[in-house]
């Protein structure tokens, strides 16, 4: 015998969102979109940002090598090229050079680019255009890019975003913690190098006041860089385990109750 609810007592559904396509997004947004492996269906995003002085490509590739099952990758271009003809692209509001060691300062606040992943590709793209929701939405960054990523999801005031990846990154001194009503649900995974890290002790206390879940791992490496061995990359793939849902093995026509 089937019981059949009354409509007002059934729960809601949510179906997963579509593939995002380039005009889903303004012209002015230099972005690539690689799909799901073997035509699977996009459950989730991961949103790439790349580091200080690099491009949207290396992560492109990036993307196409996790080839995560049922997740399509967005990989974003900084808005800010780098003047005197040095190539790559910044995330920051301005740019600022150390007088000292002429290196470029990582942390000029990220205003406009915040706006740019939070407002323009996720509220508006991805969740009110393509259908996903906060929860299927998550950030991998390296660096400034990591930062980036950060600011995104200690400013979001609608619930929780899917997680935040930072390889070397730290919440910028721009945004003050007291103007944080509470703190962020959006849970994240800190990697950091043993020696010579970004990410100090201060930075990872900064974290903690910012996010209520956060995961620190130390890399046995002098500098933060990418995962360059299996070691290193493990933590991110568990992490990815953990956040990324899945849709597989459900028959099809079926939709997620929530």
């Amino acid at each position: 015998m089937r019981l059949l609810l009354p409509r007002e007592l059934r729960p809601k559904v949510t179906m997963p969102g579509r593939l995002p396509q380039k005009d889903d997004f303004p012209s002015s947004v230099n972005l690539s979109i690689t799909p799901p492996p073997n035509s699977q269906r996009p459950v989730n995003i991961l949103i790439l940002s790349h580091g200080l002085g690099d491009s949207n490509a290396s992560f492109t590739r990036l993307g196409q090598q996790l080839s995560l099952p049922e997740t399509a990758c967005i990989a974003v271009q900084a808005p800010n090229p780098l003047p005197f003809d040095l190539g790559g692209f910044h995330w920051g509001d301005d740019l600022i050079f150390d007088q000292k060691t002429g290196e470029m300062d990582m942390d000029t606040g990220f205003k406009t680019s915040t706006k740019l992943i939070l407002d323009t590709v996720i509220k508006t793209g991805l969740v009110e255009k393509c259908g996903y929701r906060a929860r299927d939405i998550v950030l991998f960054g390296y660096a400034q890019g990591a930062m980036v990523g950060l600011q995104v999801a200690a400013e979001y005031d609608g619930g929780e975003l899917g997680g935040v990846v930072s390889v070397g990154g730290i919440l910028s001194m721009s945004v003050p913690l007291k103007a944080l009503n509470k703190k962020s649900k959006t849970p994240i995974l800190a990697c950091k190098a043993s020696r010579g890290s970004a990410v100090t002790d201060g930075a990872v206390s900064r974290l903690k006041d910012a996010f209520e879940f956060i995961e620190v791992k130390e890399w046995r490496k002098n500098g933060d860089g990418m995962p360059s061995n299996r070691e290193e990359m493990m933590p991110i793939m568990q992490f990815f385990a953990r956040r990324l849902r899945s849709m597989q093995g459900v028959p099809a026509g079926s939709v997620e109750v929530s």
